[in-house]
């Protein structure tokens, strides 16, 4: 039989997530939450977060499985802790004051974009997603996490299936069919789009037509003002830069320190496999040509340096360095951007570093960076003093503030913060996204308003507006 267009394909894909979607719209609540504790569950139990976590490195030669076991389990059982008692179906609330009452509705066939950064959580927590919603969803992974998600998929609908509900509410492009053109279909015949992976894959969901949730580049930016104990900040930071080899976009790409304190932190990540490069020193040369092959022409990264460990990055550059070596930093004190590529996204456990003499020369370090790349998604602070939190909050154009925690273990939500867990990191418009905040399951739902009539509220304008406002405009005719 002949391969079919990509157009055919996925409407084909598309036909059966409708007639799954039409069988899901009638669910109750009580078959939404059972569904989605038997996926959350089933993907999780016994070794099996580590099996996936191997095949998605072995796949494509990113990360460590132990720490995608670890992610997906936080990952996984996180957002189910947080759909788990939640109402999804049927009237939500019901206000008596204002005579209002809201009915959740499903969106129909979602089209869920995935990363290989995060393939081995990402198709699990997306899936449920969609079955708390009584939506369907087709996954569409990056080519170098193809078999996994097939792997994956299949279990969740065997799940699906021997529970007797339609298997069709979770299905993935075949591995024959994952390529750009199918992703594009896929945002274009289904009813709406949860995109999570590169810039330019993102931009393409906001501009398919269908409506869409899409994440910002991440480049998050740390400041450090000696508050905190150097022992406990450096601590945080090589488990947050050297997680799954940095896979994720909420680590610790840029690091601002105050003068101060700098040689004692420096001395501290040293003891925890950190390596600094100084200005000007050639490794810090013969690092940059390894990451940026064509620099300073553009600020492509080369891919065989993504998601490696720092030793193996520094045996590309033919950089010598200390076993056990964890972390690799560049100081990078002037300038942003193509001519500084440090300043960027980096997608490894390599961070840029910057000494600082006060906090508004940090917060002008961090604004060069974000305008530079990763403005809209998290920056973070290690400090005892709450009103550089508060400056911080109100300056910087991100979407989260880490206080004192790990990055990436902390910004995509967790068990010890109180941010959502998401694969999908909302960056507001900073990060020309629709939203500023965590996506969750909430977020692939409708809704409809109930209005009944209550107590007129008209106020009186004497009343609502005061007299010198009053006095002021009138007299001005």
């Amino acid at each position: 039989m002949a391969k079919m267009n990509e157009h055919d394909y996925v409407a084909m894909l598309v036909e059966k997530a409708r007639a799954a979607q039409k069988v899901a719209a009638n669910f109750t609540q009580e078959d939404c939450d059972l569904l989605t504790a038997a996926v959350a569950y089933g993907l999780t139990k016994g070794d099996d977060a580590l099996k996936y976590g191997e095949m998605l490195v072995e796949e494509s030669g990113m990360g460590i499985a132990t720490d995608k076991q670890a992610k997906m389990y936080g990952k996984i059982w996180g957002s189910y802790v947080q759909m788990k008692d939640g109402k999804s179906v049927g009237m939500i609330d019901d206000n008596p004051a204002t005579g209002m009452q809201c009915y959740a509705k499903p969106m129909g066939v979602v089209a869920g974009i995935m990363p290989v950064t995060n393939g081995e959580a990402t198709p699990v927590v997306k899936a449920n997603m969609a079955l708390k919603t009584r939506n369907a969803i087709i996954l569409a992974p990056h080519p170098k996490a193809k078999k996994l998600t097939v792997v994956i998929v299949d279990k969740i609908r065997q799940i699906i299936d021997a529970l007797g509900y339609p298997a069709d509410l979770v299905q993935t492009v075949d591995p024959e069919y994952v390529n750009l053109r199918t992703s594009q279909q896929l945002m274009k015949q289904c009813d709406f789009i949860l995109a999570t992976g590169g810039e330019a894959l993102v931009e393409e969901a906001y501009s398919s037509g269908t409506p869409a949730i899409g994440v910002g580049v991440g480049n998050t930016v740390s400041i450090i003002d000696g508050t905190t104990p150097m022992s406990q900040v450096a601590e945080m930071i090589v488990k947050s830069k050297s997680f799954d080899n940095a896979t994720s976009c909420s680590t610790e790409n840029n690091i601002v320190v105050f003068e101060e304190v700098y040689d004692e932190f420096i001395e501290e990540m040293a003891k925890r496999g950190g390596v600094l490069f100084r200005e000007g020193s050639e490794e810090k040369a013969k690092l940059r040509a390894t990451m940026w092959p064509n620099y300073p022409n553009d600020h492509i990264l080369n891919r065989a340096i993504v998601a490696q460990t720092a030793e193996k990055i520094a045996q590309l550059a033919e950089i010598e360095v200390p076993a056990g070596t964890k972390v690799l930093m560049a100081e990078e004190n002037e300038g942003f951007g193509l001519e500084h590529p440090f300043t960027g996204e980096k997608l490894s456990p390599v961070s840029g570093i910057y000494k600082v003499k006060n906090f508004d020369e940090a917060l002008e370090k961090l604004e060069g960076i974000l305008n530079y790349m990763g403005k809209g998604h998290s920056c973070g602070i290690h400090t005892t003093d709450a009103e550089k939190v508060a400056r911080l909050a109100e300056f910087a154009p991100v979407t989260k503030v880490v206080v004192n925690q790990p990055q990436c273990l902390t910004n995509s939500g967790g068990f010890d913060c109180g941010f959502p867990v998401s694969m999908t990191l909302g960056c507001g418009t900073w990060g020309g996204n629709s939203i500023s905040h965590n996506a969750t399951w909430k977020d692939l739902l409708n809704f409809t308003y109930v209005s009944r009539q209550i107590p007129n509220w008209k106020p009186d304008p004497n009343e609502l507006f005061p007299a010198d406002i009053r006095a002021k405009v009138d007299a001005l005719g």
